[in-house]
């Protein structure tokens, strides 16, 4: 059987894309080439791409509107791992620190997973996580 698809990336829809840009280059270390101008933007970690584009413009885009969660978006996340536990615990408060809102403060959970939820300035979760105790 013929493989039909490759996943390609995930896009956020943004209030507005500089704060975003912003908060994922400084927090996580993405890096982007988007001029500030256009609408659409690329960010890359290692092999993880994420797309930005406002949800104004997609609305145009699309000739239709869209409801957006007012709050903290509970829909998805961003999952993103960390090589050990105190790393958890080390990004959890530099994210808060550079503006993320707290949402789960690290924590072990009893399968052995260390997480923390923190969540962007359009309310996205994102998960900071490990499985290593080392």
């Amino acid at each position: 059987m013929s493989k039909r698809f490759t996943f390609n990336t995930i896009a956020l829809f943004t209030r507005a894309n500089k704060p975003i840009v912003d908060f994922y280059t400084k927090v996580f270390g993405f890096t982007t080439d988007w001029d500030g101008i256009q609408p659409n933007v690329e960010m890359r970690l290692d092999d993880m791409r994420i797309l930005l584009f406002p949800r104004k413009e997609f609305e145009k885009m699309a000739s239709r509107s869209f409801t957006y969660p007012k709050d903290i978006n509970g829909t998805m996340e961003i999952s993103l791992d960390v090589p050990a536990y105190a790393d958890v615990d080390r990004e959890f408060k530099f994210a808060v620190e550079m503006g993320a809102k707290p949402v789960l403060e690290p924590t072990t959970e009893p399968w052995g997973q260390r997480t923390c939820y923190i969540a962007d300035p359009d309310g996205n979760l994102i998960e900071i996580s490990s499985f290593s105790n080392k």
